[in-house]
């Protein structure tokens, strides 16, 4: 899908965006996201958390839970991915060694759901879950996005 698809006010929010918008009280998620802030050196994405009202107005037009974020979101050049290809389009946007696990995209979608929705249905029992979402100190809060 592509932002395109979304409605005409949150299509022009996100042209030309790198995006990647996660779930702000999983412990798993949010280190994800720590992760991509050290690898990401080129600060080619924007964040966004699936609570914003950004994630909200993203899950809505996507028609996906507007509570049980399963499905993490990552926007590059115009295109959505979820799920395991998500993790695999930030990845390409990394440099080597972390770019290699783009690969991951080529697996057969049985097998990327096989590997992604136990985790991600899972996330909070194996990883734990924060009381408030993630709240971006003053120097973060320019990458993300609201």
């Amino acid at each position: 899908m592509q932002t395109a698809d979304l409605p005409t006010p949150l299509d022009q929010q996100l042209q030309g965006i790198n995006l990647i918008v996660f779930d702000g009280e999983c412990v798993f998620c949010s280190a994800f996201f720590r992760f991509m802030l050290r690898a990401d050196r080129a600060q080619k994405f924007h964040y966004a958390t699936a609570q914003s009202p950004l994630g909200q107005a993203l899950y809505a037009g996507l028609n996906l839970p507007l509570t049980d974020f399963e499905t993490n979101l990552v926007i590059t050049r115009g295109q959505i991915h979820q799920r395991l290809d998500a993790f695999a389009a930030a990845m390409a946007e990394l440099p080597l060694p972390w770019r290699l696990a783009r690969h991951c995209r080529l697996l057969p979608r049985r097998v990327k759901d096989a590997i992604y929705k136990p985790i991600a249905r899972n996330r909070y029992r194996i990883f734990g879950r924060y009381d408030t979402c993630l709240i971006p100190d003053a120097i973060l809060r320019g990458r993300f996005l609201s």
